[in-house]
């Protein structure tokens, strides 16, 4: 299994964490705990990590090489999208060393390239 991390800079992370288990509890297996600040996301072609620490949400993705991509693009896009207005940016680093992928506000990047 191939692995890779995110750390999500954000003073809200349970509110965005919750948010990702309940969209998309419609359709694949989730769990939230608030007490503990912990979930997970199991999707068919893999899994995802979720733990918020005080000032971060953290996310873990696993699954097979070729579906790495795939697993930050879904979890990172959804939450940024969610977070829109704090700005939120995955940046994930993979175990393996090779450059993960990276989701931010539309806009945002739309100025960084200009």
């Amino acid at each position: 299994m191939a692995r890779s991390h995110a750390r999500v800079a954000t003073d809200r992370p349970n509110r965005y964490a919750k948010q990702l288990a309940s969209h998309f509890g419609r359709k694949i297996e989730t769990n939230w705990d608030e007490e503990t600040g912990q979930g997970s996301l199991s999707f068919s072609f893999g899994t995802a990590a979720m733990t918020a620490t005080p000032d971060a949400l953290l996310l873990v993705v696993e699954g097979a090489d070729d579906d790495l991509g795939r697993l930050e693009d879904v979890v990172g896009r959804h939450l940024v999208r969610f977070g829109t207005k704090d700005e939120l940016v995955a940046e994930w680093h993979r175990a393996d060393g090779t450059p993960g992928t990276v989701q931010r506000n539309e806009e945002e990047a739309a100025a960084e390239q200009a």
